[in-house]
């Protein structure tokens, strides 16, 4: 009975969550779920997109309703490590001695939004990048936490790519989904017309906080998964590499790297987010099925046949789905 009244609650405030989200972002819940589940499951989204979308909007707008710190880093070529993660600054102190001490960048925020992060040179990505994974910033041979909950979402503009710095493969497997930001139908279009050419702005209710969230990633890591749908999911991971015989011909003819450990895990636990939305304690195939895409379509890297030919990664993983036996 405990169980149950822990999965509703988790319910409740994820649909709380998202109610007050809506209530600025028009349409885009695909993008609005994906970002609040990479987030429960202590993962990192990279939004794909064109500018004017409402990228920003919505990051900022999830801070607000998370009463967690926001920041935004808008990533240009000229920028250095440094301009992330803080410096140490020579300052003189009450009584007149001057010592050093770290001003902290903007990576010490809750929710970052990384503007166009493939505008940055390498050295400053990977910036970035080592403090989403180790969750530390390191600097004068000193280590500091950074604050839980933490989460990165960062951008990226498929169309303009003169001047940019495409994240290599080990730095795409870092974040949790690919999340391709669409755009709105004319309805949606119509409404977002009206909310943002009106006076004033729609009031946000803050609906949880750290603690509440903190709670919730415990909630999804407790969620049991049986054996054979443990076995689907690495069937599905495996089944993007190309030199497993089991493979689909889609795969041997047109992949040349599958999905990492790093796979396995971003399907599992958003597997186990989806199973919860839906007030079940237990993982099934489709839940599965419902996040592979954005779990997967980053992690496969096509080979020049298949690059040549125009094929697109969600072509792959959706073949690979039909391809498996989920019984």
């Amino acid at each position: 009975m405990q169980t149950e009244v822990q999965v509703q609650q988790f319910r409740e405030n994820y649909n709380r969550i998202k109610a007050e989200v809506q209530k600025r972002i028009v349409g885009q819940d695909e993008i609005i779920e994906g970002a609040l589940l990479c987030l429960l499951a202590d993962g990192h989204a990279l939004l794909e997109g064109v500018p004017g979308l409402g990228k920003t909007q919505l990051v900022h707008t999830l801070s607000e309703v998370l009463s967690l710190s926001f920041s935004r880093i808008q990533f240009t070529p000229d920028m250095m490590p440094s301009d992330i993660t803080g410096t140490m600054l020579l300052i003189e102190n009450a009584q007149g001695r001057k010592q050093f001490e770290f001003q902290k960048g903007p990576i010490f925020a809750q929710i970052v939004l990384a503007d166009e992060i493939n505008r940055a040179t390498p050295r400053t990505q990977s910036a970035l990048l080592e403090a989403m994974q180790e969750r530390t910033v390191s600097v004068a041979r000193t280590s500091h936490k950074l604050d839980e909950p933490f989460c990165v979402l960062a951008t990226q503009n498929p169309l303009e790519l003169e001047g940019t710095y495409p994240l290599p493969e080990a730095q795409l497997d870092r974040f949790l989904f690919k999340l391709h930001v669409n755009y709105p139908d004319a309805d949606e279009m119509l409404e977002i017309m009206r909310r943002t050419t009106r006076d004033g702005d729609v009031p946000i209710e803050r609906v949880i906080d750290s603690e509440t969230i903190q709670w919730m990633r415990q909630m999804v890591r407790r969620v049991p998964i049986v054996e054979h749908v443990e076995r689907y999911i690495i069937a599905l991971i495996r089944a993007t590499h190309s030199d497993n015989p089991d493979a689909p011909e889609i795969t041997k003819q047109y992949v040349e790297l599958g999905g990492s450990i790093r796979g396995v895990q971003a399907v599992t636990l958003t597997a186990k987010i989806k199973a919860l939305l839906d007030e079940r304690y237990n993982v099934a195939f489709e839940d599965v099925q419902a996040v592979a895409l954005p779990a997967l379509r980053h992690r496969i890297f096509l080979n020049y046949e298949g690059k040549g030919e125009d094929i697109k990664t969600d072509e792959i993983v959706t073949s690979i789905l039909e391809s498996l036996d989920a019984e």
